[in-house]
């Protein structure tokens, strides 16, 4: 990737881009910690939550494709805000939601407005990326880690204070859709030819299969979303599960509770803070295998040896080790040979959610009939197959 020199306009862009991430981020993360308060008001047992929570994914696999439909019309900036002011006003819903049905319907509108989120703020951040010609994507990656450290932080601060959800999320939904609205007048302007190639249609993902793919290709497709929704069942272990584990398995406090999400967050932003210079000097192959491992081992610790501070410790480690995964995943698929640009990228975004879909319900089943210390075993599980498939990921070190 060749350097250039970024403008004031380019900079200002990325700062821009960063807000959007930290947006995201800061949105979820504020509702994460007040699930098991919901859990309990809504009288949800432990698969019935995870069916619940599922449907926030679900919402995201049936949307997720529509992103480049809205990303060429209106323009991957404008399509990231008015999906984050959305995603917010869903995430508000569920918390006010009277009723299991209602809730999981509020995330059903949530997810599916968060995927084109998602979608158009990665398309616009690579564009940005491309007018510095360097690796800065795993860094925008870090700004949505901090900003869900905020948002745990924030929730974990109105569960201490007894802050009502309704006052809690009603701030959280007022404060970052605004930031939201301010960056969208600090985006790169004119059209989105960069963002465009980013994110394909569904009918351009059609003629592609008919035209054929290489089988290496698909291969490569299919271990690559697998790399991508290990990342992801990791994640949602903490981001569903880590305060309802702390809290009901463990006994902890429940202002202590939330730490271990926050945790996981936390590590997970140091952890893509180094990805790009790591991802630079050592490639993707090698920080992709270390990162699986310390999770896996971290992960597996916490659950032989329960304690509140280990399990807080392990969750630290997961976020820490998966942290490049989804990013590395996104990329690697971006640049394999015999697709058109934005078709590997636009597959492995929004075949990833599967796993966040999954994994809810698959361990909401174990907590139910075994335990939720059974259930988590995904996240040490996952960290290895990401470990296992990381070959397919780039172990050249990137030339400039």
């Amino acid at each position: 990737m060749r350097r250039t020199r970024p403008d004031r306009q380019t900079r200002r862009a990325r700062i821009a881009v960063s807000a959007l991430f930290l947006t995201n981020g800061a949105l979820f993360a504020n509702i994460l910690p007040r699930y098991p308060e919901i859990k309990s008001a809504l009288g949800l047992d432990n698969l019935g939550y995870g069916v619940a929570i599922a449907a926030f994914p679900a919402g995201a696999i049936a949307a997720g494709l529509l992103a480049a439909v809205l990303i060429r019309r209106f323009g991957s900036a404008r399509v990231a805000v008015i999906g984050t002011v959305l995603t917010s006003l869903g995430l508000l819903s569920a918390a006010l939601a009277p009723s299991g049905v209602l809730f999981a319907l509020a995330l059903l509108l949530g997810g599916a407005s968060d995927a084109i989120t998602d979608v158009a703020q990665n398309a616009h951040g690579l564009r940005v990326q491309k007018r510095y010609g360097r690796s800065i994507i795993n860094g925008f990656h870090a700004i949505w880690s901090i900003g869900a450290v905020l948002g745990g932080v924030m929730a974990a601060g109105a569960i201490a204070l007894h802050l009502p959800l309704a006052v809690h999320l009603g701030i959280s939904t007022a404060l970052f859709a605004a930031v939201a609205l301010v960056a969208l007048g600090f985006c790169l302007p004119g059209r989105d030819d960069d963002a465009e190639e980013a994110a394909a249609e569904p009918g351009e993902l059609a003629g592609q299969v008919r035209r054929g793919v290489p089988p290496r290709t698909i291969v490569a497709i299919v271990a690559l979303t697998l790399i991508a929704m290990a990342g992801a069942v990791a994640e949602d272990a903490g981001n569903s599960w880590a305060t309802l584990y702390l809290g009901d398995s463990l006994g902890a406090a429940a202002a202590i509770a939330p730490l271990g999400f926050i945790a996981l967050v936390g590590a997970q932003f140091i952890g893509r803070l180094l990805g790009d210079p790591l991802t630079d000097r050592f490639g993707q192959r090698a920080v992709a295998a270390v990162g699986g491992l310390i999770a896996a081992v971290g992960m597996t610790l916490a659950l032989a040896f329960p304690s509140v501070p280990g399990t807080i410790l392990g969750f630290a480690a997961v976020g820490f080790g998966i942290a490049t995964l989804i990013p590395a995943a996104m990329h690697a698929a971006d640049e394999l040979p015999g697709l058109r640009p934005g078709v590997g990228l636009t597959l492995v975004s929004w075949l990833l959610r599967l796993g966040f879909l999954l994994s809810p319900p698959f361990v909401g089943y174990l907590a139910e009939t075994q335990s939720l210390a059974a259930g988590l075993i995904v996240a040490p599980a996952a960290a290895l197959v990401a470990v296992l498939l990381s070959g397919f990921l780039d172990g050249r070190r990137p030339r400039d």
